[in-house]
């Protein structure tokens, strides 16, 4: 063994204990890496840095343009409740989360998906008197599963297939993992479909108290053509917010109290909702309700450029004493009050008519940089925005959809490759304003991008010094081992790397692994290569494994056994049919 081969091997194994044992940063530690071995010369820096060249890379950044598009316009909101629906039991339940969710996160991003499930879920949970453990996993396992029947389903899938291309002159086609793929969604989602009830605990999620919070009353009016017309409150998904409740509805100058689920939402109906003041940020995610003060649409802002801000009136405040109304408010600041919160409890009243007070907390929905501007005035005391609170622009929510069915349609005909196809969708996106230039740079995940395109240096570091097939060889512990047998083997150790370092990694440090492994056998390296998406992608055991896993935690109410109890037989039923169902389709 050469020194570089040591080196690249102490350097691999140094990074997979410090990313498992560690709390530094992902991106810290891979870039460390790739400096390390570019220093002591075992890569060029050509060599070190030609993961962040790599198409698949590329195209991950460009696809978070194009999720960033469907998240600002409510495009998966706007789907989610049409494809949801209102189930009565757990199964239904169950099985309107698994097939939305596994559809939807084929063709968009996880994250993305499994963000904007869980408020619906949580409803559910809250209507249906079931605890949210019993659907939130099953959510993300869902999402993870239908990622893997499509190139654009999850990052690793771009990842290899980016390897593929610059290492192997070879790609894959936008559905070829379909052939495996929806096998292992329909084998996963019925375990799923037939044991997660059983095997997960009745716990309730963290969900914040809203008696521990400030407590505001916010008013909505029905859309007259919109689609909550006609629709009971049940139906709606306003019986159980996460945040807030139906106090009342105001309807043709009558007030309704004690208001039963039942009750036919009509047009024009302002409905009463106290919470706190995340509840405000809910309702403005329903397609169908809006604002009832007109002052809201009087507001010269531009959609994208709005946000909700809590303010704390100060001694200072040049309208104290004075009702809303009088104080002219929204022409002053530039803002529109929602509601106004005293002593942690909700004022009473029309809202215009109730007067300033030192001390009084303002809901209000303003341009967002009215934090930065009136964060050391004398006006309020403190001034903070709610985080993620610009309202969706559901008008907008088809244009997106039918940008990302374009991109689809034009990568799975094989007129665009899928690096040409989204960079179209993500400037299709930006120049429709679907969402802006300023807000896709956020949505942008450049520790995630770093991360991969420094992992590349360490599969190259093992593939130039050898050290790639000498751990081959060490795993080939016969002569005579035969191809289905060590494609066990690299879907195993892609697993295991898998639950204990980020997925995109473990894809990168096992894909030169394979590759020598098929050399030695004498076999094609396509069935490993492809074993390789698919473990790589399967993270059902922890937490920590798949993001979609760590959002769900809190929600969820869950522990690190919940994972285990669930994920380890669902990981055997699905690895299993992986390595059987993949040399079928990739020959050795």
């Amino acid at each position: 063994m050469t020194w570089q081969m040591l080196l690249s091997l102490g350097t691999v194994l140094a990074v997979l204990a410090t990313l498992a044992f560690s709390r530094i940063a992902p991106d810290v530690i891979l870039v460390g890496a790739l400096a390390f071995l570019m220093v002591v010369g075992v890569l060029t820096p050509a060599e070190a840095l030609s993961g962040f060249s790599n198409p698949g890379v590329m195209t991950i950044a460009t696809l978070y343009v194009v999720a960033a598009g469907l998240k600002e316009t409510g495009a998966i909101q706007w789907l989610a409740h049409r494809l949801l629906g209102q189930p009565q039991r757990l199964r239904q339940a169950q099985l309107r989360v698994l097939l939305p969710a596994s559809g939807l996160s084929a063709f968009m991003n996880n994250t993305t998906v499994v963000a904007m499930f869980i408020p619906a879920v949580q409803e559910w949970a809250g209507r249906l008197r079931l605890p949210p453990s019993k659907l939130l996993l099953p959510l993300s396992f869902a999402a993870i599963l239908g990622g893997t029947c499509t190139l654009i389903g999850t990052s690793t899938n771009l990842v290899v297939d980016g390897l593929l291309q610059s290492e192997m002159n070879t790609h894959l086609a936008m559905f070829e993992l379909a052939w495996v793929g929806v096998p292992l969604l329909i084998v996963g989602g019925g375990f799923l479909y037939l044991f997660a009830d059983r095997l997960l605990p009745n716990r309730q999620g963290a969900l914040e108290q809203l008696e521990r919070a400030r407590e505001y009353a916010v008013e909505v009016s029905v859309l007259e053509k919109g689609p909550l017309v006609g629709k009971t409150i049940a139906e709606a998904g306003l019986r159980h917010l996460s945040h807030g409740y139906l106090a009342e509805i105001e309807r043709h100058g009558h007030l309704l109290t004690a208001v039963p689920p039942e009750t036919e939402l009509q047009a024009g109906d302002v409905l009463i909702f106290i919470g706190a003041p995340e509840c405000a940020r809910e309702l403005r995610r329903i397609h169908g309700l809006r604002p009832a003060g007109g002052d809201v649409r009087k507001l010269d802002i531009d959609h994208h450029r709005r946000c909700l801000v809590e303010a704390v009136i100060g001694p200072d405040f040049a309208g104290l004493n004075q009702t809303v109304r009088e104080s002219r408010f929204r022409s002053r600041y530039q803002a529109v009050i929602l509601s106004i919160s005293r002593h942690g409890k909700r004022l009473p009243g029309k809202l215009g008519d109730i007067s300033f007070q030192v001390g009084d907390t303002l809901l209000l929905e303003t341009a967002q940089d009215f934090v930065d501007q009136y964060r050391y005035r004398k006006d309020f005391l403190l001034v903070s925005a709610l985080n993620d609170s610009t309202p969706p622009d559901f008008r907008k929510a088809p244009l997106a959809l039918g940008i990302l069915a374009s991109m689809v349609l034009a990568s799975a005909s094989g007129w665009l490759s899928i690096l040409e196809a989204a960079l179209l969708a993500g400037g299709a996106m930006l120049a429709t304003r679907c969402v802006p230039a300023s807000k896709a740079r956020r949505y942008v995940d450049l520790s995630v991008l770093i991360v991969i395109g420094a992992s590349f240096a360490l599969g190259a570091a093992m593939t130039k010094t050898g050290a790639a097939s000498q751990i081959a060889q060490w795993l080939m512990f016969r002569d005579d081992l035969a191809p289905w047998l060590a494609l066990a083997l690299v879907y195993l150790m892609t697993v295991i790397f898998t639950e204990l370092i980020t997925n995109n990694a473990a894809a990168v440090l096992m894909f030169p692994i394979a590759v020598a492994m098929a050399e030695q056998l004498g076999v094609s390296y396509m069935p490993f290569t492809v074993a390789i998406m698919f473990a790589a992608s399967a993270s059902f055991m922890t937490p920590l494994g798949y993001q979609t896993n760590l959002m769900v935690l809190g929600p969820g109410g869950y522990r690190f056994l919940d994972y285990v109890r669930l994920g380890a037989p669902l990981s055997l039923i699905v690895g299993t049919t992986a390595v059987v169902l993949v040399p079928v389709v990739w020959p050795f």
